[in-house]
């Protein structure tokens, strides 16, 4: 009935959201706190909804049926190949209101408009910090773990970032371009 009279009693206290159902209103929340409990059991990816970690399971090996015309790429998932071929064409069907920006996933238009509003509801659970997107929020994490999963493969440091690695093994390059060649 509520579908009819357009009823939302389920209100999020952290936003200006409302919701028809109580699942949606707790399947909404996870935006906020950034929690994923659905864990991939093949890599350290998560997500908030089960379907969606069933989306990813398909992407493994396996039968990828939907065959991109342009590129060697093959999918799992019909929609994953719609996506992929927005970026041989050029196509950006989601245009931001605030600026002349346009993003071929809605997605990323959702994230993009965080940075107008500067809504941040990726929230760490051990301190005051909060990130507009869940990626920043995975990242600050280590900084409270002191994790560093980015391993250089020319000697043994680690790295609690890309960014870090990757100018770090620009050092490694660097000295072979300068040493001499006896």
């Amino acid at each position: 009935m509520r579908t009819h009279t357009g009823d939302k009693p389920y209100q999020c206290n952290k936003c200006d959201k409302a919701f028809s159902q109580k699942v949606l209103l707790i399947r909404h929340m996870g935006t906020h706190t950034g929690e994923k409990p659905y864990q991939c059991s093949q890599c350290d990816k998560a997500f908030r909804q089960n379907s969606n970690l069933r989306n990813h399971l398909k992407t493994y090996p396996g039968e990828k049926p939907y065959h991109c015309s342009q590129c060697d790429k093959a999918f799992s998932l019909k929609s994953s190949l719609i996506i992929h071929q927005r970026y041989h064409n050029g196509e950006k069907p989601y245009q931001c209101s605030q600026c002349d920006k346009a993003f071929s996933q809605n997605s990323d238009l959702i994230k993009h408009l965080r940075s107008h509003t500067g809504e941040k509801p990726c929230q760490c659970s051990q301190c005051d910090k909060a990130f507009s997107q869940n990626s920043g929020l995975i990242k600050h994490l280590r900084t409270h773990t002191g994790e560093k999963p980015y391993q250089c493969s020319q000697c043994d440091k680690a790295f609690s970032n890309k960014t870090n690695l990757i100018r770090h093994q620009r050092a490694h390059t660097d000295r072979l371009q300068f040493e001499p060649a006896f």
